[in-house]
């Protein structure tokens, strides 16, 4: 049997089950919304480089084919 998990929102013990938990690692659907407005507010975000846009690509000096 699992140990108890803790909802990442409101760090409730959520008890383990034999089943997915009905609202994910929630526990509740309250504690769900939440998380979702939360990505949705912007104050969550997934930490990424810049890729390079097509004017940086344009802009970009070209690199000689034979290096001497």
């Amino acid at each position: 049997m699992a140990a108890p998990s803790k909802c990442p929102i409101c760090k409730r013990e959520i008890p383990a089950c034999d089943g997915r938990p009905a609202f994910g690692p929630f526990c509740s659907t309250r504690c769900r919304s939440i998380d979702l407005g939360s990505w949705l507010d912007g104050r969550y975000g997934i930490p990424a480089t810049p890729e390079e846009t097509e004017d940086e690509v344009a802009l970009a000096p070209e690199e000689e084919d034979d290096k001497n």
